[in-house]
């Protein structure tokens, strides 16, 4: 007879009790109803036909004798071991039904079933042990208690408005109760339940965030409860290490763990194989909420891996970062030196998709970061392929409303819409995702969210409503749960999005630990390839090429940065010469103090320029820019200069309109900023 999925019980016992109308109703409901009971009797036969047959081969027999009454003590200890994890009674029980049966089968064996008080042994004391387990079995069941319990859940249930719904398959675990509840048909629905929650959390008196209810996606009734009464999460578990140093970036990124336990987890990277997208991640928490240790967890997880680099902006100068500042490719602090990484980041997605594309990657994996040989392949003027991998690249922009307030978050919606093709991920950190901090096509474009304690007003903003609907939020948690979080990413069941975690939390020892992480990123990491170093050097010039001295003390470039590394007989620097166009060893000249004759800085009076001295003069500015590492500016930016030659601002504006017809600047996303074109890339 096929099963019956999903039945009412109600609709099934009306079913049963029409069918025991008829004699074949009857004998079938009452085989249904001993069927369970009926193994110890099964049991008991068997050993009768074990004694019978023994008999048939060992009767008389006093070897036979010795060995089976070893065999049934054996039995019996071993019984009596294997029950030490049970009640005693259990036991106890168990025991002296194994002995009580071995005891007979050795008899039987040895003189016969029908000698002596065998039979009577056998029809009597068979019956009255697998009496005694069915016995057991039926008080197994306390229907007193059952009802108790189904009154204590409709009196809950009563009380949170959803009377009517029942609650069936509870699974019970170690700080975890899962049951499954069905709302009666067309009267409730799965958001009568999600509005309730708070309600439900408030009659077991547990925490708002200890409730969760996971709807069947299948089902507008049915769903799974899922009640966490104690906080495993309390306990502060500090950083060490990174969990996977030398490991590949598509490998998942350990940043913490779930209040069961099992290690919070993310990727960036996408699979083909597991059918996982590439991602881009917004990290969001309100001052307090442990935001910068989840920053840094996901950071030393990312440098501890082979086949990745890291460009990083950081307005706060670095004040977490900095052990880790000479492990990452490029790094700065903010103000025009972001706008001018966005602007490269922007010029490298196309280079490194075509890339992709012309070795057959569809989307970046760790194959793309090894060498490639090839030889039926040709991506070198006519010759066979052979050239380096391609490592993934991350984009980290802290505090980016800071970021976006100076130059707008165009360039980030770009990136965040293209990168995943290029093998690239953008990394977004801020205190309030709201609107007037982040533009919501750029949110939308961030599939993933590391979500601390917020304001409750942002949650919606910082995670999808489902998640919220399930019993997700932070605002509970504010600034006083440090590190709680959530987290929804591709890879992670959806199941898991509701379930709050806890970021490992760094203390004053960790530096040393980030120290030598850095120090490790230098030898071991990625290296830049040819193609991202090239297309940086085009849009960057000088800002990239030295961004290893750029800032940094002569004492830091020779601790660091050294041509020849007494490790490993000589770490390559992150850029080659060649590949960028541009010499890096090169002495970068001084910002000049004097451009055709005029000297910036507070002047008694403008100069009388030629035309032709004031457009040279112009030029002369850009370039200082240039050469100073700022590759995008305004009008605004050269009017202190432009005045001491006695130009106003209309004359600059077109001077910077003819820059753009040259080539020599170009319009960047945010209107009136412009990026200069580094010169070696105008010829």
């Amino acid at each position: 007879m096929p099963k019956k999925d999903n039945v009412d019980p109600e609709v099934q016992h009306r079913e049963n009790l029409e069918g025991a109308s008829t004699g074949k109703g009857i004998a079938a409901w009452i085989a249904h109803r001993a069927k369970p009971y009926t193994p110890p009797w099964i049991m008991a036969a068997g050993v009768g036909v074990a004694g019978s047959a023994g008999s048939l081969e060992w009767q008389g027999s006093a070897a036979a004798g010795v060995g089976l009454t070893l065999g049934s003590v054996a039995l019996t200890a071993m019984t009596w071991w294997a029950g030490r994890t049970t009640s005693p009674q259990r036991r106890l029980h168990s025991a002296v039904t194994v002995a009580a049966a071995s005891a007979w089968v050795t008899g039987a064996a040895l003189a016969g079933p029908m000698a002596g008080p065998l039979p009577d042994a056998f029809l009597m004391g068979g019956p009255v042990v697998a009496l005694s387990w069915n016995i057991r079995q039926v008080m197994r069941r306390n229907p007193d208690a059952v009802q108790a319990a189904d009154n204590a859940d409709g009196s809950l249930l009563e009380k949170v408005k959803l009377a009517g719904a029942k609650i069936r398959k509870a699974e019970v675990e170690p700080n975890r109760v899962t049951a499954e509840v069905v709302l009666p048909a067309g009267e409730m629905t799965n958001e009568d339940v999600t509005r309730a929650l708070p309600n439900i959390a408030s009659g077991l008196d547990v925490a708002p965030t200890a409730v969760r209810y996971l709807p069947d996606p299948d089902s507008a009734r049915r769903g799974e409860l899922v009640v966490v009464p104690r906080d495993m999460l309390a306990e502060v578990v500090e950083w060490e290490m990174p969990t996977n140093v030398g490991g590949s970036i598509a490998d998942p990124l350990v940043i913490g763990r779930y209040d069961d336990g099992s290690p919070l987890m993310l990727w960036l990277p996408g699979d083909p194989e597991a059918g996982r997208n590439g991602t881009h991640l917004g990290i969001f928490g309100m001052t307090g909420s442990g935001k910068g240790d989840g920053a840094l967890n996901v950071l030393t997880e990312i440098m501890g891996r082979r086949d990745v680099i890291v460009w990083l902006s950081d307005p706060k100068a670095f004040q977490d970062f900095g052990p880790l500042r000479p492990g990452l490719d490029w790094a700065v602090e903010g103000g025009a030196e972001t706008e001018t990484m966005v602007s490269a980041f922007q010029a490298v997605i196309p280079a490194r998709t075509r890339w992709l594309g012309a070795h057959g990657y569809r989307q970046w994996v760790p194959a793309a970061a090894e060498q490639q040989s090839d030889p039926g392949h040709s991506c070198q003027k006519g010759r066979a392929c052979n050239c380096p991998g391609m490592p993934f690249l991350v984009g980290w922009f802290e505090e980016a409303a800071a970021t976006i307030r100076f130059m707008g978050d165009e360039g980030f919606t770009e990136i965040a819409q293209l990168a995943r093709a290029a093998g690239a991920a953008l990394v977004i950190s801020l205190q309030r995702p709201s609107h007037d901090q982040i533009s919501t096509s750029t949110r939308a474009s961030l599939p993933s969210a590391l979500v601390f304690g917020l304001d409750a007003r942002d949650e919606g903003m910082a995670l999808p409503g489902p998640v919220l609907d399930a019993g997700a939020h932070p605002g509970a948690w504010a600034n006083r749960r440090p590190g709680y979080c959530y987290l929804v990413t591709p890879g992670v069941p959806e199941q898991r999005y509701s379930s709050p975690g806890r970021t490992f939390r760094f203390t004053g020892r960790a530096a040393r630990v980030m120290e030598q992480l850095a120090a490790w990123s230098v030898r071991n990491g990625a290296k830049v390839d040819p193609v991202t170093a090239k297309a940086a050097a085009a849009t960057a010039g000088k800002a990239y090429t030295e961004r290893h001295n750029h800032g940094a003390t002569d004492e830091d470039e020779d601790s660091v940065y050294t041509d020849a590394d007494e490790t490993d007989g000589g770490a390559e620097r992150r850029v080659d010469p060649e590949d960028a166009d541009l010499d890096p060893q090169a002495e970068l000249p001084p910002v000049p103090d004097t451009v055709a004759g005029m000297t910036f800085g507070p002047a008694p009076a403008a100069p009388d320029f030629t035309p032709e001295e004031a457009r040279a003069a112009m030029d002369a500015i850009v370039s200082a820019f240039e050469q100073a590492g700022v590759m995008v500016i305004g009008p605004k930016d050269v009017m202190a200069q432009a005045a001491q030659f006695g130009r106003s601002r209309p004359w600059v504006s077109g001077e910077f309109r003819r820059l753009v017809d040259e080539g020599r600047l170009v319009p960047s996303a945010k209107a009136g900023r412009y990026r200069i074109v580094p010169a070696p890339a105008l010829v």
